[in-house]
């Protein structure tokens, strides 16, 4: 990590920042770990229906802010982790998935399972963290990498991608137009 010796702040004005961009997702990079030790900081826009799976970070701590749009969350250990559907799961509390709008935050601590997943037929756009940096914007930069490689996804490469970045995978990543159901269609691109 390369941090500046300047004592000087950064200031990303909108539409700024570095964008990756695949069929499944979009992210801009607007703080680094070139300029912080805390966190790494992305706008992610998630298509309708994009589902990121439910997994967790052993390590990281994250947070998300929705922007716009809306988006099914959770962020907690369920009583039973199911390998399908996370929407389905419940805490030992009650709590379950919550569609969250404009304005919700979601933190989400190291070992903490959490997912998001826009079931609408609208984008939505969030504010997201991850600390410590830089993990997360390699992660991406890796990903993107092999998501536009070619038109067979490399499921293997991407298994390996998420062990070296601390992503415990427990339900599949998704990405599918929505059917109008709560849960994405069978999808086209399944990155399991």
């Amino acid at each position: 990590m390369t941090l500046t010796s300047s004592p000087d702040g950064l200031i990303v004005p909108p539409g700024a920042g570095r964008t990756l961009v695949t069929a499944a997702q979009q992210v801009t990079f607007k703080v680094t770990g070139e300029h912080s030790r805390a966190a790494s900081s992305f706008e992610v826009v998630v298509p309708p229906g994009f589902d990121v799976g439910a997994h967790l970070h052993t390590r990281s701590e994250e947070l998300f802010y929705v922007l716009e749009g809306e988006l099914d969350v959770l962020a907690f250990e369920p009583r039973v982790r199911t390998r399908r559907n996370w929407r389905e799961w419940e805490s030992p509390s009650g709590e379950r998935c919550v569609r969250a709008t404009a304005g919700t935050l979601i933190v989400v601590p190291p070992g903490c399972p959490h997912a998001f997943a826009n079931p609408t037929s609208d984008p939505a756009r969030m504010f997201f963290q991850a600390s410590p940096p830089p993990d997360h914007e390699r992660y991406f930069e890796e990903l993107f990498e092999i998501l536009n490689s070619g038109p067979d996804i490399d499921q293997d490469a991407i298994a390996a991608l998420r062990k070296r970045y601390d992503i415990e995978q427990l339900t599949p990543l998704t990405a599918a137009p929505p059917t109008g159901a709560p849960e994405p269609a069978a999808a086209p691109a399944v990155l399991a």
